[in-house]
């Protein structure tokens, strides 16, 4: 790379990061990004996994967000119809409940009329004494209502905008941490250490854009030797999986007297995920994780709706993010902002900068947009917006097509289970022929490590998708964990540290 000056660096593989240079790149701009440690391992693997709306934010009057929220529900679906599909959420009501029935009406009534909703059905009410919905529940839930939203693999959804920045002439380089940006001549001087080999790069670039979520006040720092960079507001969002608590293929909304919220949410068939929490955060975000409070706090919350409690010795997995959530000075974690703010800096006087604050997984195709036209603006426009009718790796087939996209797997490979072609299809679309490549019987796919977890997929996950650890594969790329043993995460790790480094290109 010596001697060239990229148009971009950008710092961070979160969803903001890879969304910003498969934007940019598919523009004409050249770019370069560097994450530190794996694609999605912070912040964007760690969410309530939902394109949606966000219904609670009406309270907060964010309707310009809702409402942008709302419309790319449909356009996500529609890029990548393999890790985006709807699903239908069901928002229990009682008397002497929490908000009152006109409150929830009023609030559903604008999400069902804010965003071009097309595909997705309307809200309705739901008898809870008849409807199968209803009988998880305690009896007091007599009534319900239930509206659309939709469901993302979000870990997927980063790696598969990298992925896609990559083929289409992005430098992306993970596990590559930014140790120095400074100005020199009008451009930025990055200097780079590559975390596996040690091995130092260097790097210029016109623009630097910061998208290190919660480390987006450390790079301020490490840039302009600000020791008072304070935009961001850490925010520990914690969820717990259990064995499926119900077989209903929706949702539940849950009210907390607290006026808090939380989802339980049928997760990788066999399981439910509820969440999330809400509460500052102050520590190293590396070092996150569920704490005794929050794990009470969701056993209690949901067992206030479902017969049957939710224990903590229900619990299979667990998962824990920081938001980075602009500070807007309010008073509480549930309250600040889930709006996105780019801020510019250096504008006029040559090599700018880009911070990104805040964002949410459903708005981060907008967010990238957005920040197009700021880094237009600084260093000149080249392409137009181009992404709202494309689809990620994968993606190419109707968004209402995953059952035909399952039939045609199956004719090609009759050897597959249902379940096994099934997963397939949900994690890599059209893209699963590919991995299985001229596979004619269930030995053709290698090694199996646990469940349907076979090498041929695992090498794939190396080759394609820089997969360099057990945990790459099991708990972003794919959500396997829950099916292995221990002892079976230790073979697999095993197997990959033998293997030749390699990267995907």
């Amino acid at each position: 790379m010596s001697g060239q000056i990229h148009d971009l660096f950008i710092i961070g593989g979160g969803i903001n990061g890879c969304g910003i240079a498969r934007d940019a790149i598919g523009r004409g701009y050249s770019v370069a990004l560097a994450e530190m440690n794996d694609f999605a391992s912070g912040t964007s693997s760690g969410a309530t996994k939902l394109i949606h709306g966000g219904l609670r934010y009406l309270e907060h009057y964010e309707f310009r967000l809702v409402r942008e929220s709302l419309m790319e529900r449909e356009i996500l679906w529609a890029m990548a119809p393999h890790i985006i599909w709807p699903m239908r959420f069901v928002l229990p009501y009682h008397k002497g409940g929490i908000r009152p029935a006109w409150m929830i009406r009023l609030g559903l009534f604008l999400y069902d009329h804010l965003g071009g909703r097309k595909l997705l059905p309307a809200t309705k009410v739901l008898d809870m004494r008849r409807d199968p919905a209803g009988k998880p529940l305690k009896s007091l839930f007599t009534k319900a209502f239930e509206y659309s939203d939709g469901w993302v693999d979000d870990a997927r959804m980063v790696v598969l905008n990298a992925r896609d920045a990559s083929d289409r002439g992005a430098l992306i380089m993970p596990r590559t941490k930014v140790v120095s940006a400074r100005r020199d001549n009008g451009v930025w001087s990055i200097e780079t250490v590559d975390t596996v080999t040690g091995q130092a790069g260097h790097y210029q670039a016109r623009m630097l854009v910061n998208a290190a979520g919660p480390w987006v006040d450390h790079v301020i720092r490490a840039a302009f030797g600000q020791n008072e960079a304070r935009h961001v507001r850490l925010v520990q969002g914690s969820h717990i999986i259990v064995r499926k608590k119900f077989n209903d293929p929706r949702a539940y909304f849950f009210q907390n007297p607290d006026n808090r919220i939380i989802f339980a949410i049928p997760y990788e068939q066999d399981f439910t995920l509820i969440g999330t929490t809400d509460r500052d955060y102050t520590a190293d975000p590396k070092d996150v994780k569920i704490s005794d409070e929050e794990t009470t706090y969701l056993c209690k919350a949901a067992s206030e709706y479902f017969k049957e409690p939710v224990v903590p010795q229900d619990i299979v997995w667990t998962y824990s993010a920081v938001r980075p959530l602009f500070d807007d000075g309010a008073s509480k974690a549930q309250e600040a902002t889930r709006d996105y703010v780019l801020k510019m800096e250096g504008e006029g006087e040559g090599a700018p900068l880009l911070n990104v604050f805040g964002g949410k997984l459903t708005t981060y195709r907008r967010l990238s947009e957005h920040a197009l036209q700021k880094i237009g603006a600084a260093i000149g426009n080249k392409g137009p917006a181009w992404t709202a009718k494309s689809h990620l790796p994968g993606g190419d087939f109707p968004a209402t097509g995953y059952e035909a996209e399952v039939g045609k797997l199956k004719s090609s490979y009759p050897f597959l289970e249902e379940t096994h072609a099934r997963r397939l299809v949900r994690r890599y679309g059209t893209r699963a022929a590919v991995l299985l490549g001229q596979a004619r019987k269930t030995e053709d796919l290698g090694r199996c490590f646990g469940s349907d977890l076979h090498e041929v997929e695992v090498r794939y996950l190396i080759d394609h998708e820089w997969a360099r650890h057990a945990d790459d594969v099991l708990w972003r790329r794919t959500k396997e964990g829950l099916r292995l043993t221990k002892e079976q995460a230790a073979l697999l790790e095993e197997y990959m540290a033998a293997l030749p480094a390699q990267m995907a290109g």
